[in-house]
This record gives C-alpha cells, structure tokens and sequence, in this order.
C-alpha cells in the first residue's frame, strides 16, 4: 500500500507560485513562494478580494490588465474548465534595496477550477510563472535587430538566443547552488553554534545544528528572539542584541552564563558561553541583521570549576599541615627590611611565649599559697593586708603575662560573632573615665555596619589601651576619636601588605590629636617592652598586646601619624556573615566544694602541689600523677574518678590531648578541665579552643578554679541523671543496648600524592586502623600477595599500573578482599571492558574523616 501524500506539503515547498481563490475572488491560501515573489504577508491576504489587494493600477480601477484578469476567472466560474493566460502584464509589489516598490512583471498564469460535491466551483487554484527575464530577452532581440515592427528576426535565432541566455542563467544558478549547498554543510557542521537574526526585531532566519541542541530543538525560524527564547529576557542578551543592531560595533563575550529552558516541561538549566554578535553591514551602509557564533564552553567550566574545587580542597589540607608556618610564608613576599622585623618579632614573640609559661607557673605557685595562707592568718588585719598586697602583685604579673601571651599570639580566645558599633558604644562611659575631663571623646558609627568574628573581652582591652596610649601622647589634653565602619581591602592593597587577606573587613580607627610618631619609632611601635613614655610609666607591652590579637584573629593594622599632628591606629578586623550573639550575663557565684574525686596532673612539682591542697580543703578526694602516662595508669586501675584536671604541656609519650581521649574512652562520663599558662597548638588553633575543650588560664584563683570545677560537675550530673531518665525501668525485658565495637582493619593505602597519602594515613590510623601506606601499584602487588591485608584502599590515577587494574587483580589474587577506590572523578566510575569489581566502594574525593568511616562501613558490611 502506497503512503499517503502530504499535498499541504507540496504546496508548500512547490518553488512555482501558487494561491488558492473562493467564488468570491477572495484569497483562501497562498504557498511561500507566492508570498515571496509579491513581497507579502499571508495573513495580510486571507479573506481580501484579489483585485483589492493587487489593484494592478489604482489610479484606474479598471484598467486593461485587470479586466483580462478578472475575465479569465469569470470563464473558469461560468465554464468549470481550466482557462490560461499565456501573457499578462501586471503591476506587483516586489522587495528592492529600496524597500517594497510596485513593479510592472509579465506572467504566464493557469487558472484551474476545484469543483465541489454538487459540481459547482467551489475555488480557483492559480499557477503562475514569471516570464519577465524571457519578455526583456525579447525586447533586447528586436531592439539589436530593428524595429519589430519592419524586420522580423526569424524565430529559430530568437528562440536560439532565448536558449543560450537560458544555458547560461542554468549554469549560473548550478554554480550558485552548489556554493549555496558547500556554504550549508559548513554552516550546518560547524563545531561552534550559529546562526542569523534578521531586522532589529532579530528574526531567526538560519540556524546550524550547534545552535539548536544549545536552545532546545524548539521551533525557532521565522520567530523573532523574544518569542522564540523567552526565557532568556532579563539576562541582558536581547539589550546586547538591540545595541549591536543599532551601533553597528560587533561584541564579543567570555565565559558568558545564560539559562535556558531546552524542553516545555523542564526547568533552567545553566550553560556558559563564548560569543561574538557581528552586525551584517550591506552596501549602503544599512544594517540587516546580526550574524551569531560561538561555543558552548559549559562542560569546560564545569571541569574548570571541578578542578578549582580540588584545588581549593588541596590548598586547605596544605595549610592545616603548615599552619605554624602561614605567618612565615606570607612575610616571605615582604621586602628584605619588612622580613627582618617580621621575623625578630616572631622570634621576640615566640621567647616572650615561653617567659609567659614560666612565669605564669610560678604565678601559680605563689598566688596558690598566697590564698591557702589568708585562710590561715583569720583576723590578723595587718597581714590581711600584706596579703591583699601581695595577692595584687601576682594579679598585675598576670596581666603583664597575658600582654606577653596575646604579643606571642598564643592568648587562647572566645571569639563570637559582634557588632563593633554596639561594643564601644557600651565602652563610652569607661573610655571617660580612663580619658579624664581634659580630653574630648568623639564616637563616629558608620550605618549599615557589618559584624565580626573576635573575642570581645580581648577587643575591649585594646580599645581601652589604645585610648590610654592616646591620652598619655596628649599629655592628658585634646580629642580622641573612636571610629567603626565598613571597608573593602582590594587586591592591589594586598600586594603591598602580604598579611592582608583582600574581601570585606570592619575597620575601628582610634585618632588622636598628640604629638605624633617620627618614622623610626613606627617601625619598633609593636615591638614588646619598647616605649617612648618616661621610666615607671608604661611596661611597652601595650601596642604589643593589640598587634598580637590582631594577627590571632586574622586581621590587619596600620598605624599613621605625623610628628605634632597626631597618630591614627586602624584595625581591619574579618566580616562575619553571622548574625550577632548576645553576651551572657556574669552572674556570680558562691565558691563551692564537693566529696567527688578529682585527678590532679602537673609535670611542676610545686604547682602539683598547691593545686593538690586548694581542692582538699574544698573538700574533693585528690589523686595526682606527674605526667600523663601516669595519670592514664590511674585510670585504667579502675579507680573511680570524676574529673581530670591537667596541665596542657605535658612530658612523657602521653600528651595531655592523648590523655582525655583515652580516659574519655574509658570513662565516658569523665569530665576534663585543662589549665596552662602557654597553649602552644595542643588544645587551641587559630587561637581558639577546639569545640568542647574547657581552659582554665594560668595563673587561676581559688575562687576561679572551684567555680569552674563546680561546674563542670554540676553538667556531669545533668547528664548522667537525664541518661538515667531514659533507661527501661527496673524490671523491664528490655535489653540493655549494646555498644558497637569497631574492628581493627589492616589496610594497604595506595596514593602517589603525598599531600594525599600522608593526611589519609593520619584519618585511617585515627580510626584505630593500621595502616600501610605505597606509592605505586606495583610495590602493592608483592604486599597483597604475603595475604597480611583485610582491605586495599587505592587511588584511581596512579603511575604506571591504574588503581582500577590493580583493584581487578587483587580481589582475584585475594578471596575476600574489601576494596575502597577513590577518585576526583565524581560519583560515576568507568571501569572499562573488565566490569564493576566485586565487594568495591567508590569513594569521591575530596573526604574528610566522616566519609572515609562511611566507607568502611560500608565495605565491610
């Protein structure tokens, strides 16, 4: 059975004319090719009267030529038969550089009635061919040959020149048509999309294969950009368009991001591109649309993106392994004289540190006997008083330690999130009482202010210092300004501060109105101990202490001042994207003691024993050990305890960290207070305490040390009491529950990079794992073989052997083998010709501690 024929679409595709009339001459259907050779509009022609919209000449309705017309279509309605006209001048509008104009053509026209059921003419079909170029050859022949009317050329050299100029147009228009044909394989196979808008309303007149899977596939052609893209308004391309048309300067765009709906139903999807809209200039100089090209670059962004990802992921893992080594590395890019004072205040720091730690043990030391012995002299006024006057000696050592700790960047901080504007608001009345009458206080607050990340208690002690500086610089006399607003801290900035992160900070700019600073006491400004006030009038640690904070909390200072106009410090403190907390309220509270038995551990024999006899006469049983192996021995024995107070720098294999993991494993209800007067990294980095550590700073009171014990046990018994609340009744059948033991693995890691292998190693080990760690599969080959590994966890890309091929040889080699694969590349993995790989997990990079115990999880299930 033969196919049924589409006659719409022949009618549409003919290349000849054609229009379809009713009994009443009015048009019905018209195909492209119609529409094309008199320059109109279908829509502009449906239900008019032929001769109402082709007038012919409309000065004389009746003309000659429209009379033939009409009376050709008067026969095909009164005969039902086919009428031709073989030659019929008429007037048509016809599209010319100059726009549409009205030009006489000569056709050759059939009209063909179509009969309805009854037999009747129902409608007329037209046909027409344009024989101008034939009449014009003719005209030509006579014109060379004489007056038609005298001599008439015979009709077979007409008919031969009719033929050659016929030969010719035909070779003409093969050469053309095969240039048209190459031009629309390479526009339609060109790698980047393209295409072409016509007119200022940018109709998509052309458009290649690229374009059309970029867009969707959509019905596009004929459509102007607004209605065929809808999607796309609002994103600035159409205003581009509209500016290319209009200025007739090309523009090229990178990296460009626009979202398009590809299918009715789904929704945006992001793309990026590369693009270059080139305005078509014609010949006299008029714009008649925009050419299109480009490429679509989103999976090249995506991989850009991926890769800056791993890179970033990368780059974190290097700073968390040279922390210590950050400050060093940025002073590095310093000029050589900038090195050198970087460097001697880091050294200075890092001396300074170590002071600290001793004195604040021997702090410790005196201020612990010190509060024993005010028990013991009851009411002697006298040596009440030498002890009060000594009690204060140790407190302003304290001080002077924690300047040199906050100096060395070593003060451990409670940062929260604040709003500097409401903090030296707050400060106003003590700021005059330490400025005196004599100098004014000017407080400027900048709207819309950011919040910061910072310690407050430690951000109030600069401002304060900072304004005691300021007083003594004016001799007690003149105006300080405390300033708070935002600031943006640029690339080019940076550069010439290598310790400047760039992005958005908060600044506090402390001015005065003083004497000023010469140069050469700017440069040693911040060194410790250094001071320009007389002898007995400042310990020089006070600039000291603000610049040690600064750093410790990420931020930047910068000190200007000319000699006999006044000094400005500002400091640019890190945004916060957080909203602020508010501050608790101190409430004090009455020292307290208990009967619980605590577990004192101190290397320093004399602060070991101060602490031991404070907490027995606030009546807790006390245990003490030298040392952390020590103190783990104690709880191993099983011997009851309920809290740990330890000193952070401990000697021996044990370090204090060490120490209250284990014993929390032991004893999982254990509370742990630490105390120290020197951090290092061991509980504390980036100058903050890790999450859920508890610091009692060197040199404490006895009232700060039994507040804070009581305390932590107090949150003890909260716990162990709601835990009780929970558990079954006695008597219930219930089962207890039980904890879940992990297993010891033996692994062999693969990893080639070693930013990668020596930090996955740490996490694995972590995990209480053993681990051993190669580079090459090849050296993993021998190890699998001796059979001494539960589990291989290999990289992807390695050199030489793949982690794939050496993964598919090892389940073979080894009957229950586990295998983890790791890879940069995402979730999916290929693993070529060979198959999955049995009792293999994919673990996508980059992973923490969280993902790889997933994994093991998992495989080992």
């Amino acid at each position: 059975m033969h196919p049924i024929i589409d006659f719409k679409t022949l009618f549409d595709v003919s290349p000849n004319p054609y229009m379809l009339l009713d009994r009443e001459l009015r048009f019905v259907a018209a195909n492209p090719a119609y529409l094309r050779v008199t320059a109109s509009k279908l829509d502009e022609l449906l239900g008019r009267n032929v001769f109402e919209a082709f007038p012919n000449d409309p000065s004389d309705p009746n003309n000659a030529n429209l009379r033939q017309l009409r009376e050709s279509f008067l026969r095909v309605l009164e005969k039902r038969a086919p009428d031709i006209l073989a030659l019929i001048a008429y007037r048509v509008p016809e599209l010319t550089k100059q726009g549409i104009v009205s030009t006489n053509r000569y056709w050759s026209a059939t009209h063909i009635p179509l009969l309805d059921a009854a037999g009747e003419v129902a409608y007329i079909l037209q046909h027409t061919v344009d024989v101008t170029e034939l009449q014009r050859l003719q005209a030509a022949v006579q014109a060379a040959t004489g007056s038609a009317a005298t001599v008439n050329p015979p009709s077979a050299q007409l008919e031969a020149g009719v033929f050659q100029r016929a030969l010719q147009v035909q070779e003409v228009n093969l050469n053309l048509d095969q240039e048209r044909r190459h031009l629309r394989r390479l526009f339609e196979q060109a790698p980047g999309f393209m295409c072409f808008l016509r007119g200022k309303e940018h109709v998509f007149e052309l458009a290649n294969a690229a374009y059309m899977q970029l867009v969707g596939h959509r019905d596009i052609l004929g459509k102007h950009i607004r209605e065929a893209l809808p999607e796309v308004d609002g994103q600035g391309y159409f205003e581009l368009l509209d500016r290319v048309f209009t200025t007739g300067e090309a523009f090229v765009g990178r990296g460009m991001k626009v979202f398009l709906q590809r299918t009715p139903d789904d929704t945006l999807a992001e793309s990026y591109v590369d693009l270059v809209y080139q305005p078509i200039i014609e010949q006299d100089g008029s714009i008649s649309g925009i050419f299109v090209q480009g490429h679509d670059i989103t999976e090249q962004k995506r991989a850009q993106d991926e890769l800056r990802q791993y890179k970033d992921h990368l780059e974190e893992l290097v700073r968390e392994r040279t922390r210590a080594l950050e400050e060093s590395e940025a002073e590095r890019r310093q000029a050589e004289a900038a090195l050198r004072q970087a460097q001697k205040m880091e050294a200075v720091g890092k001396l300074t540190g170590g002071v600290a730690h001793d004195f604040n043990n021997l702090l410790q030391v005196i201020g612990g006997n010190l509060q024993l012995l005010s028990q013991d002299v009851g009411d002697n006024a006298q040596a009440q008083r030498r002890l009060t006057t000594a009690v204060g000696a140790v407190e302003r050592g304290a001080r002077l330690a924690s300047q040199l700790l906050a100096f060395a960047r070593r003060q451990p901080l409670n940062p929260t999130v604040i709003n500097l504007g409401r903090l030296v608001r707050d400060m106003d009345d003590l700021l005059r009482r330490a400025l005196g009458e004599d100098v004014a206080l000017e407080t400027v607050i900048g709207g819309g202010l950011w919040n910061t990340f910072a310690d407050p208690n430690q951000l109030e002690n600069v401002i304060l210092n900072l304004a005691i500086n300021a007083r003594d610089a004016m001799s007690g006399e003149g105006r300080l300004t405390v300033e708070a607003g935002n600031a943006m801290l640029d690339d080019h900035y940076a550069q010439l501060h290598p310790d400047v992160v760039p992005g958005q900070h908060v600044l506090l700019a402390i001015s005065d109105t003083g004497c000023g600073m010469p140069p050469q006491v700017m440069e040693r400004a911040f060194e410790p101990f250094f001071t320009t006030k007389p002898e007995g009038r400042g310990t020089g640690l006070g600039l000291s202490m603000v610049y040690g904070f600064v750093k410790q909390t990420g931020g930047h200072v910068k000190i200007y001042s000319e000699v006999g106009h006044g000094t400005t410090i500002k400091i640019y403190l890190p945004r916060s994207l957080q909203a602020e907390l508010p501050r608790p309220e101190v409430v004090p509270e009455q020292v307290e003691g208990g009967n619980e038995t605590l577990l004192v551990v101190e290397d320093d024999a004399e602060v070991r024993a101060t602490a031991v006899e404070m907490l027995t006469e606030l009546g807790y049983r006390v245990l003490k050990a030298s040392d952390g192996q020590s103190a783990l021995a104690v709880i191993q024995s099983g011997i009851p305890v309920d809290l740990i107070f330890t000193d952070v720098v401990m000697p021996g294999p044990v370090r204090s960290p060490e120490l209250a993991r284990k014993a929390k494993a032991l004893s999982p209800d254990l509370e742990v207070l630490f105390t120290s007067g020197y951090t290092e990294n061991a509980i504390v980095h980036g100058g903050r305490l890790d999450p859920g550590v508890q610091l009692l700073s060197k040199p404490y009171r006895r009232e700060d040390l039994a507040r804070k014990i009581r305390q932590l046990l107090a949150t003890r018994q909260q716990r162990i009491a709601q835990r009780e609340a929970t558990q079954p009744t006695r008597g219930a059948t219930a089962p207890a529950p039980v904890r879940a033991k992990r297993t010891s693995l033996r692994i062999l890691l693969v990893e080639d990079d070693e930013n990668i292998r020596l930090p996955a190693c740490e996490l694995l080990e972590t995990l209480g794992h053993t681990v051993t760690a190669v580079t090459r599969a090849e050296e993993a080959t021998p190890l699998l073989g001796a059979g001494n590994f539960d589990l291989l966890f290999t990289d992807v890309s390695l050199p030489g052997q793949s982690g794939l091929e050496l993964a598919h040889q090892a389940v073979q080699d080894v009957p229950g083998l586990r295998v983890i694969i790791a890879s940069g590349h995402g979730t999916h993995l290929d693993t070529g010709d060979k198959g999955p790989i049995s009792g293999a997990i994919l673990l996508p990079k980059p992973y923490g501690l969280s993902q790889i115990e997933q994994a093991l999880a998992q495989v080992m299930a």
